[in-house]
């Protein structure tokens, strides 16, 4: 069994054995690729359903193209797909982009913020009518206790200090210092009620591996991530006034894998287009804390 085989299939026990232990969970999907490449694995670890609702928290600053690769993945592949948002700091203009709001501080406003009130059921929720294929206000306000998230452990400094299973408390808050050891392949399952939990099925995987198995697994992705003449492309997506993108001639995902390999990027951080990591000291710990993805 190769290395992709072996990732694979662990991720996969994971989804399941979260799917079997917890109730009212959902799974954020970002649009990006480690996200796409976990939604991937949900539909294989439930042989081509995903049992739960798709989140997308939109900021609206979004890059469109971004948008439109959700809601058209979403109304192939039949996902239930949910979208929040903080209309609040969106009407009253406090965000980056309207020069009340630093970096940090937009994205506790439109992503810390919105997700914490868009798990819990505070704020309305947007899901996707398929029929009519619009969005419509959610009826259901049942909080979301358990959250699938695609985070990997070699991607940023505070993500490698998550577990597959870790609780967060009522709030979403996180304690760096109070997680539960996973040895051996076994994982704690049993935490006590009112707990809210982030499962993390990609927390091994690299980003060479994630783009390996893309082109194994033939799985759509943005364009945004291929250069398509100008000698950029993006290389992690987020916002557009904060994202930017990086020197590259990779016009598909073989490009992109020979570039990883030929260690390109290796001295540089696969979120150094990211204005919010630049402003925090290149670290992201601080907003995760508090809910950040």
């Amino acid at each position: 069994m190769n290395r992709l085989d072996k990732l694979e299939n662990k991720s996969v026990h994971i989804l399941r054995e979260a799917y079997a232990n917890f109730q009212n969970m959902c799974m954020l999907w970002s649009i990006g690729k480690d996200s796409t490449v976990l939604l991937w694995l949900a539909r294989k670890a439930f042989f081509g359903h995903v049992p739960f609702p798709l989140v997308h928290i939109d900021t609206h600053y979004k890059i469109p193209e971004m948008i439109e690769y959700r809601d058209k993945l979403a109304l192939e592949w039949g996902l239930d797909m949910v979208y929040g948002e903080n209309k609040d700091a969106l009407d009253n203009k406090l965000t980056f982009p309207d020069g009340n709001a630093t970096h940090i501080e937009c994205c506790k406003l439109l992503k810390t913020e919105a997700l914490r009130n868009t798990l819990n059921g505070k704020w309305p929720r947007y899901r996707l009518n398929h029929t009519k294929k619009v969005y419509e206000i959610d009826s259901n306000t049942e909080p979301y206790t358990g959250v699938i998230v695609g985070v990997r452990a070699d991607e940023e400094g505070s993500r490698s200090k998550e577990r597959y299973f870790s609780p967060r408390d009522r709030n979403n808050d996180w304690d760096v210092g109070d997680q539960p050891p996973e040895f051996w392949g076994q994982f704690k399952t049993d935490f006590a009620p009112g707990t809210h939990l982030r499962i993390h099925p990609l927390l091994d995987w690299t980003e060479l591996d994630v783009w390996e198995y893309i082109k194994r697994e033939n799985i759509p992705t943005v364009s945004l991530y291929y250069d398509h003449g100008q000698g950029k492309r993006y290389r992690s997506l987020g916002c557009y006034p904060c994202t930017f993108p990086v020197d590259s001639n990779a016009k598909n995902v073989d490009d992109i894998i020979e570039e990883l390999k030929t260690g390109k990027f290796a001295n540089i951080a696969e979120r150094s287009g990211r204005a919010q990591d630049k402003e925090d000291g290149g670290g992201l710990e601080e907003l995760r804390k508090g809910g950040y993805m």
